[in-house]
């Protein structure tokens, strides 16, 4: 089967693999039919995490159960199915606390021996550990595009959004508007709140405004300004990070009000300073880490095939398999929010 390899920054590779098997008697096999382009696996394509050269990349897929072991109860072979970007196992410590991110056994697709060397899912197939909590069907109706994003970046933008406990009458600021930030301010909107999505890119911020935020452009516009202005002074109850980068957080902790919240879910693999100072006065509370896709797939799934959440919009490219080198190439020079690939 073809698979898209990691070779060295900047080179990704359609190579040859063996077709993949059950290992175990929860795993599954899935026929990956759409399969996407992620902020995480430009990191890797930057040498900013570290893959294993030969590597398959990619940990978001929608495609159809050709394999299960006899543990497999909630999918069958046949089943239109989604999955997590990651897996976990539902039984260790942190699983029985419905903490599935941080599961003893978790191991993410596509980012080499760190998560667990689970090979990608940017591929003709896929092995799935632990199918029952990894897999959903997709419900009917719903396109293989919109059904992509369930399994990481709506459920991540999601995550966000309930990890500040963000509500009617309350107000965001979203940094950053890739795919993530995007799905942050419509899942912030959607639960009724006010959001001030930040970008430096005229089309995301265009594309924010027609979810229902106010853009505010980093560098052209009064950021400062627009938030107090919007807060009577106080600054925004949450602000959700969704870069990943040490000056983002920085900003993110002074436009947070007293008592506020900042939840990073951009990526961050390196030190960080942190202005101790202005999260100890100010009395923040900072979410991080993996977001817990799976606790959230659920209903992220149940507002998208509702229509409460849409990310058709964000979906610029679809892509052969094949192409997967100019794909990664596009979204490198950011002219794509979204590549879905489709082997």
């Amino acid at each position: 089967m073809r698979a898209v390899t990691f070779q060295a920054p900047g080179e990704v590779r359609v190579e040859e693999r063996p077709e993949p098997e059950p290992l175990a008697d929860d795993d599954a096999v899935v026929r990956v039919e759409a399969t996407g382009v992620c902020g995480s696996d430009l990191h890797i394509y930057h040498g900013r995490v570290s893959v294993e050269p030969g590597f398959t990349l990619g940990h978001e897929y929608v495609g159809t159960v050709v394999a299960a072991g006899d543990a497999v109860t909630d999918v069958s072979e046949g089943d239109r199915v989604l999955g997590c970007f990651q897996s976990a196992c539902g039984e260790c410590f942190f699983c029985r606390r419905g903490l599935f991110n941080k599961c003893d056994e978790s191991r993410t697709f596509g980012h080499g021996a760190t998560l667990g060397s689970l090979q990608g899912t940017q591929a003709d197939q896929a092995l799935v550990p632990h199918a029952n909590l990894t897999l959903r069907r997709v419900p009917e109706g719903l396109s293989d595009e919109v059904a992509l994003f369930a399994g990481d970046v709506m459920g991540t933008g999601y995550h966000a959004v309930q990890a500040c406990e963000l509500g009617e009458g309350d107000t965001a600021a979203v940094l950053g508007l890739g795919p993530v930030g995007l799905c942050a301010v419509q899942a912030a909107r959607a639960a009724g709140t006010e959001v001030i999505a930040v970008d430096s890119v005229e089309d995301r911020l265009a594309m924010a405004r027609s979810f229902g935020a106010t853009p505010v452009h980093l560098t052209e516009d009064d950021l400062r300004g627009a938030v107090k202005q919007a807060t009577e002074g106080r600054g925004v109850d949450a602000v959700i990070d969704a870069v990943g980068h040490p000056e983002v957080l920085d900003l993110a902790c002074r436009l947070a009000r007293k008592a506020g919240t900042v939840s990073c879910i951009g990526v961050y693999a390196e030190r960080c300073e942190v202005h101790m100072g202005v999260v100890w006065i100010k009395a923040l509370t900072l979410r991080t880490g993996h977001a817990n896709v799976i606790a959230h797939v659920d209903p992220v799934l149940e507002k998208m095939a509702a229509g409460e959440l849409d990310p058709t919009p964000l979906v610029t490219h679809h892509m052969p398999l094949d192409e997967a080198p100019e794909a990664y190439a596009i979204y490198d020079r950011r002219e794509a929010l979204k590549i879905v690939l489709e082997p």
